[in-house]
C-alpha cells in the first residue's frame, strides 16, 4: 500500500492556550490492515472543547493523550481496505480516528453512517457527540417540563444550538447566552430561541433578571466562570443545572474559578450534576433515531463551520477558545 499518513502528535502539555510547539507534525507509511482490522481514510475531523482537557495530565473521565501519541479526535471517513467482517470497502464510518489522514481500527467504537440521510459533517455535530451530549444532558438530567425556563451558555456552539432546539420542542422557554450580535441573531431568528444575551456587550446578571423573571428552571452550562455565577443568582425553586463544560476555564494558567454563588443551590433546593456523554454510549442509537426524525421533519437544524486542511489543525482548534465558530467546528481533511 503506497500511502503516506500525516499526523498531529502531542509534543508537550500545553500551558494556557495550545501553541504550535505543543504539536509535532509527523508522517509514516500506511500499512495494510491485519485480520480483523479496517483502514479508514479520514475525511472530516471533529474539533471539540473537550480536546483541551484531554491534553492535560491528571485524573479525568478519560485517560489523557500521551506525549508522542496521535491527538485524539472524533472523525468520519471512508473504509478503503478491510479484513473486518462488519465493514466493507466504501462504507462511510464514524469513530475516534485521531488527527491524521488514515486510521487503522479493530472496529471497536466504529459505526456506519448513512450519507443518504445527512452529510458527513452532520455526524460529527447534531448526529454525533455534541448532539448526544445535548440530548442526554437536557432530557436525562434537566428533565424539562412544558413551560420551564431553560438557559444555555455557549448557545451558538455545537452542543448549545441543539440543547436550545430540543428544549423548544419540549415546550420550554429558551434563553441563549452567546458572544456577539451575529450569534445572538442566529439563535433567535434561525433556531427559534425566545431570547439571546450577548455576554460581550450586555450585563448578563441584569439580562437574566429581565428574561427570566420567575427564575431559571434548567441551566445547561458549557462555559463555567462568571456566567455560571450569574445564573446561580437567578435560579428558580428546584432548578437543575447540567455541568457539561467550562470553556472559560480550560486555558487558565492559575486555579479554576469555582462558583461563588453555590449557596443558591441550598436556598433553592437546586441540583448541579456533571455529565459525560460517554456514559450514555449504550443509548446513542435511541438518541440518533429521535433526532434524525426531528431533522427529517424540519424541527431540528444543524450548522457546521468547516475549515479545510489537516495542516491548519493547531490554528483551527483555537477558534473554539476564541469564540470564532458558530455551530459545529469541523476540519475537512480530504474530499469524499
Amino acid at each position: 500500500m503506497n500511502l503516506t499518513n500525516h499526523q498531529f502528535r502531542l509534543a508537550a502539555r500545553p500551558v494556557g492556550l495550545p501553541k504550535r510547539e505543543d504539536w509535532s507534525y509527523t508522517e509514516e507509511p500506511v500499512r495494510e490492515p491485519a485480520e480483523g482490522e479496517l483502514l479508514v481514510k479520514v475525511l472530516y475531523l471533529s474539533l471539540d472543547p473537550a480536546m483541551r482537557g484531554w491534553m492535560n495530565e491528571g485524573k479525568s473521565y478519560i485517560a489523557p493523550v500521551g506525549i508522542g501519541e496521535v491527538m485524539r479526535a472524533g472523525a468520519v471517513g471512508r473504509v478503503i481496505a478491510s479484513k473486518h467482517p462488519g465493514f466493507a470497502v466504501g462504507d462511510f464510518v464514524s469513530g475516534t480516528f485521531g488527527v491524521q489522514e488514515y486510521a487503522l481500527s479493530n472496529g471497536k467504537g466504529v459505526t456506519k453512517v448513512d450519507t443518504g440521510f445527512a452529510a458527513l459533517p452532520v455526524y460529527l455535530g447534531t448526529l454525533g457527540m455534541p448532539g448526544m451530549t445535548a440530548y442526554f444532558g437536557l432530557l436525562d438530567i434537566g428533565k424539562p417540563k412544558e413551560g420551564d425556563t431553560v438557559v444555555v451558555s455557549g448557545a451558538a456552539g455545537a452542543v448549545g444550538t441543539v440543547v436550545g432546539q430540543i428544549a423548544k420542542l419540549k415546550g420550554c422557554r429558551v434563553i441563549g447566552i452567546a458572544g456577539g450580535a451575529d450569534k445572538c441573531r442566529y439563535l433567535v431568528d434561525e433556531l427559534g430561541f425566545d431570547a439571546a444575551i450577548d455576554y460581550k456587550s450586555e450585563d448578563v446578571k441584569k439580562a437574566l433578571r429581565t428574561h427570566c423573571p420567575k427564575g431559571v428552571d434548567i441551566y445547561f452550562d458549557n462555559v463555567g466562570g462568571d456566567i455560571l455565577d450569574a445564573v446561580l443568582a437567578q435560579l428558580a425553586l428546584r432548578a437543575r443545572i447540567i455541568v457539561c463544560g467550562a470553556i472559560s476555564q480550560y486555558n487558565n494558567t492559575g486555579p479554576v474559578k469555582g462558583p461563588a454563588n453555590y449557596l443558591s443551590l441550598l436556598v433553592n433546593r437546586a441540583s448541579m450534576t456533571g455529565m459525560v456523554v460517554f456514559d450514555y454510549a449504550a443509548r446513542y442509537g435511541e438518541a440518533a433515531r429521535e433526532m434524525a426524525g426531528w431533522m427529517a421533519a424540519g424541527k431540528l437544524k444543524s450548522r457546521e463551520d468547516i475549515v479545510e486542511g489537516l495542516e491548519t489543525f493547531p490554528d483551527t482548534l483555537l477558534k473554539l477558545f476564541k469564540g470564532e465558530n458558530t455551530g459545529k467546528l469541523v476540519l475537512k481533511v480530504a474530499g469524499e
